[in-house]
């Protein structure tokens, strides 16, 4: 199936020959998130990388970026998911026919990981659960079918 999904980005992006998707250990998280979007892709949910740190400036002035790192404070009590999106959902009676963007949100870890209860892992537990009590979809996930 993954080649598959692979063969139609290819068609889609007219990258049939022009550029080489690396392949990677099947044991690492990065493998996890290139499965989990191209999974994403094919069940039709859009979702991106959400890198998150902060870097200097030209001028040595911190510049922070992804979700949920307006602080390293706030980064250490919540940690939002390593990909982001939304999946497209045709919604109920009141506004039949219209659709929504529901937000869709996972955290990648290597196949052969276990949740254990860390600060990092609770920081990422918080995130998912602020996103699904708003009635968004976050998910810690190690493979594929998470989706």
């Amino acid at each position: 199936m993954n080649e598959i999904a692979l063969r139609e980005l290819r068609a889609i992006f007219n990258l049939e020959g022009a550029h080489a998707i690396p392949t990677m250990l099947a044991t690492s998280e990065a493998a996890v998130q290139a499965k989990v979007r191209l999974e994403a892709a094919h069940k039709g949910l859009k979702l991106w990388r959400n890198n998150v740190g902060a870097l200097l400036d030209s001028r040595g002035v911190p510049v922070r970026y992804g979700l949920a790192n307006d602080s390293a404070i706030l980064n250490k009590s919540i940690k939002s998911g390593d990909l982001i999106g939304w999946r497209p959902v045709l919604i109920g009676p009141e506004h039949v026919g219209s659709m929504i963007a529901q937000f869709v949100s996972r955290e990648c870890k290597r196949p052969d990981w276990q949740y254990t209860g860390d600060d990092h892992e609770k920081a990422q537990l918080r995130w998912a659960e602020a996103v699904v009590a708003d009635g968004g979809d976050a998910a810690f996930c190690n493979s594929e079918g998470s989706l």
